[in-house]
């Protein structure tokens, strides 16, 4: 038999290796997207390998080695993922799932911040563009910018979402509740207002949309986390904590993880893919300047969702394996 200590330092790296490749593909995906580096796959379709047509036009000079330098990168991750392990090798399956547990959570409340900040942000600015509020106090340059998407989304939005990463750092609240008070009030201020006051705009409707959507996607992991998830149970519960912790490693491992990283890979395909795409076109509601300009983060949304839950059933399997191999 494999001795425990073995088989932990295995999990420790396959783990690691996992969320390290994971990593290592969102970088080289921004590098093809934003800085047209040719990608992993241009460079297969180079040699013909891997069951990979034949690009019309080969790479060569500086594109050739882009594209090895992102291969690279992936063997590199790899031997940093083993590096560390080794470097903490006295650290234990449960402290490397509690570490990931950590990372989810700021992942997630960073998120709620800035669906917060920016969704209300973006609001006060579709409102004044609407009435008309924002060439008498900014004047006509500053309006003109404020409803072409590319201005609205890189020097309003991203600025917005780097700072709600900072807070998300020194803050401990996800925010579950008071978003979830914010959609109901969004909504309420609807009905009073399209219902008492006759006043009605897309962009009302955009926001509750906007934040539903965040509710519903980042609570997943966090609910993972605290076990929140509804289960269609019919076994588990009768199960000894041996019993479980084979249920939700194997569970992690085969369904989780795999579940997870088909949607970065198919969603992050190509620069017309299912959340590359509405991106690089900074896509807006088809209201135009009457709606709010989020419609590319809503499919952001399915990228933090993907990773969170990725980076959470990589730590619910490194905390079963601790407790099997305790044992």
């Amino acid at each position: 038999m494999v001795p425990k200590s073995n088989l932990s330092i295995f999990i420790r790296i396959f783990s690691y290796s996992i969320l390290a490749i994971t990593f290592v593909f969102l970088l080289n995906n921004v590098l093809t997207v934003w800085f047209d580096w040719p990608g992993v796959k241009k460079l297969f379709s180079h040699y013909e390998i891997f069951g990979f047509k034949k690009i019309n036009k080969p790479l060569e000079g500086g594109l050739l080695t882009s594209a090895y330098i992102q291969l690279f990168l992936y063997f590199v991750s790899i031997l940093l993922a083993a590096f560390y392990v080794f470097r903490s090798f006295t650290q234990t399956l449960e402290t490397d799932a509690k570490n990931l547990s950590n990372i989810t959570a700021y992942i997630i409340r960073s998120s709620f911040w800035a669906v917060f900040i920016v969704g209300l942000a973006d609001f006060l600015i579709s409102l004044m563009v609407v009435e008309k509020l924002v060439e008498p106090i900014f004047g006509e340059a500053i309006k003109i910018k404020l409803i072409i998407p590319s201005f609205r989304i890189t020097f309003i939005h991203f600025p917005l979402i780097l700072i709600s990463f900072v807070i998300g750092y020194f803050t401990r609240s996800v925010g579950f509740i008071w978003l979830g008070v914010l959609v109901v009030g969004s909504e309420f201020a609807i009905v009073l207002s399209r219902f008492i006051f006759e006043y009605e705009q897309a962009f009302q409707g955009d926001l509750v949309r906007f934040w539903y959507s965040a509710l519903y996607l980042f609570a997943s992991a966090y609910a993972l986390i605290h076990e929140g998830h509804v289960r269609v149970d019919v076994l588990y519960t009768g199960f000894s904590e041996r019993k479980k912790a084979w249920t939700n490693s194997i569970g992690s491992l085969l369904l989780g993880i795999p579940l997870c990283l088909i949607i970065l890979f198919l969603g992050m395909g190509g620069k017309a893919s299912i959340i590359n795409g509405p991106v690089i076109s900074f896509e807006i509601t088809q209201q135009g300047s009457n709606g709010l300009y989020l419609l590319y983060l809503m499919a952001v949304y399915l990228a933090v969702f993907a990773v969170s839950m990725l980076i959470q059933f990589t730590s619910y399997f490194m905390g079963s394996s601790y407790k099997l191999l305790k044992n």
